[in-house]
């Protein structure tokens, strides 16, 4: 391309992210909200970055070809990630990469900085497309969730680059321990966001990964990688002159792709229940509540009314169950729960309906008493010299049951990075004050170490999971252990508009039941 095309090509988008931003800056203005505008503006501004960034970054001879090919692993990762019904394409998504890295090997010179542009590339795209969403919540956290995590994914790739160079016959399978170690990690540190492990894909298809139940989504992860390299692997054998495919790498594919999807398969269609209770009838409210404009503006007893009304249309004699989503009232004291006037209202309500129980996401807090030892999570405000109030939130779950005194709490323990902890605090500390001046706390959301089970009248045992919890499949196991029968995922996904997000969010439960 020549570079006045370029030029004239990224100015064009560079336009396009402007006007896509200041319509999002127009509708937060009104009070409206965004909708798929962040992916026209991370899209465009990105393209328009890539545009002036790769061509330099990039070698001749073929460097525009290396750059479609990581365009085109980016675009077929996110096409074939939920809520697309396109799976398949994930065994195919990271070919055109690993092409790309075969033809910069033909040519002299160090190729460091172009394999990280093309590979940066790549996962910049794929974040874009599959989790754009996040922006509707809030831009900054959305720009840095994309782009943070884009570097992280680069990090096996440049591993694998390197490994080439000193186990090149082992060098495939050094990418899939990469990999998977990658996801192992993002998993368990402050910095956490495993929205897009590969093997969560199949959760369009739950029905191809029924042995997850064994292996996590690490298995699917380690599915899509191995069907990659095996097809790149015949690719190069087709590149070299005179060689054909020898035929057993036909029927090692051919493997890699049946062999699990068919024992999947027979598993689905001959699982037989052994359950020894009958079907327990569930009611999930959900009154959508608008929460960037709306729900924070509406007086509790207009919400508690609305709440209670749903309930009404729906609970029915065989109801065992109402569940209401994260974050439903508060902020509530921990001690006053079923005392005070809005709790005491809920509590009621299932004292009037005596085969049935609530449980509840709440936001709640916790007044530390003067002699009381406090926790890592606490926060202070001085009210008077001398006198200081010190306290800790909760997102929390609770369960009211018919006649009794006590309201059990869970507290949410997986916490979304930066929304509701800072991570690393220590390193980050500077940032207290920017903290403190957005009505925040350094210190964030009160946890506790392990799992809570709310269990009914019959001994069924309800996993109260809270939102960003629902992606951590070793963590959701926990409340299996703990002795939970059904897994109720509480959460409020309005933050994303009508976006994948929630659909994303919904099809991943799907994985959790199968990993349980």
């Amino acid at each position: 391309m020549k570079p006045l095309y370029r030029y004239l090509a990224a100015a064009a988008l560079g336009a396009g992210a402007l006007f896509s931003g200041y319509r999002m800056l127009q509708l937060d203005q009104f009070g409206q909200l965004w909708g798929h505008l962040p992916l026209v503006f991370f899209l465009c501004a990105w393209l328009a970055i890539a545009l002036l960034w790769l061509p330099r970054a990039c070698r001749e001879p073929g460097r525009w070809r290396r750059i479609g090919l990581s365009t085109l692993s980016g675009l077929l990762l996110s096409a074939g990630f939920p809520p697309s019904p396109l799976t398949p394409l994930m065994f195919v998504g990271f070919v055109p990469l690993l092409m790309a890295g075969a033809e910069l090997d033909e040519h002299p010179g160090p190729g460091k900085r172009e394999w990280f542009a093309l590979t940066y590339h790549s996962f910049v795209l794929w974040n874009i497309l599959t989790t754009f969403w996040v922006a509707n919540s809030a831009l900054m956290a959305g720009l840095l969730a994309m782009t943070i995590n884009a570097g992280f994914m680069t990090v096996p790739w440049l591993l694998y680059r390197r490994s080439q160079r000193y186990i090149p016959r082992l060098a495939g399978l050094a990418l899939i321990a990469f990999w998977i170690s990658f996801e192992y990690i993002h998993l368990r540190w402050d910095l956490t966001w495993p929205w897009l492990t590969l093997g969560n894909a199949f959760a369009e298809h739950p029905s191809w990964v029924q042995w997850y139940e064994y292996t996590g989504v690490f298995g699917g992860s380690l599915w899509i990688l191995l069907a990659n390299l095996l097809i790149f692997q015949i690719w190069q054998r087709y590149r070299q002159p005179g060689q054909g495919v020898p035929p057993v790498r036909w029927l090692a594919l051919a493997a890699c792709l049946l062999a699990p999807l068919g024992g999947s398969l027979v598993r689905y269609y001959t699982f037989e229940s052994h359950t020894t209770t009958g079907p327990t009838e569930i009611v999930v409210v959900q009154p959508n509540f608008e929460p960037h404009y709306e729900k924070f503006n509406v007086p509790d007893d207009r919400q508690l009314e609305r709440f209670l009304h749903l309930a009404d249309s729906a609970v029915t004699p065989q109801t065992r169950v109402l569940v209401f989503p994260e974050t439903s009232f508060g902020p509530l004291r921990d001690r006053e729960l079923g005392k005070d006037r809005l709790t005491r209202k809920l509590q009621q309500y299932v004292d009037q309906h005596p085969q049935l129980e609530l449980i509840a996401g709440l936001s709640v807090y916790h007044l530390f008493a003067n002699d009381e030892p406090r926790t890592p999570y606490v926060r202070s405000r001085v009210r008077t010299p001398g006198d200081t109030l010190f306290w800790e939130s909760y997102n929390a779950a609770v369960q009211f049951v018919p006649g009794r005194d006590t309201v059990p709490i869970y507290r949410k323990s997986k916490l979304v990075p930066g929304a509701e902890f800072l991570p690393y605090r220590r390193i980050f500390f500077f940032l207290e004050p920017l903290v403190n001046k957005l009505d925040g706390s350094i210190a964030g959301l009160g946890v506790q170490p392990s799992r809570s089970v709310f269990t009914d009248a019959n001994g069924i045992g309800y996993a109260p999971v809270i939102c960003y919890e629902s992606v951590f499949g070793e963590y959701h196991t926990g409340y299996i252990r703990a002795g939970a029968q059904v897994g109720l995922i509480m959460t409020n996904d309005g933050w994303w508009d009508n976006t994948a997000g929630h659909k994303q969010h919904l099809r991943y439960a799907s994985l959790r039941a199968i990993e349980t």
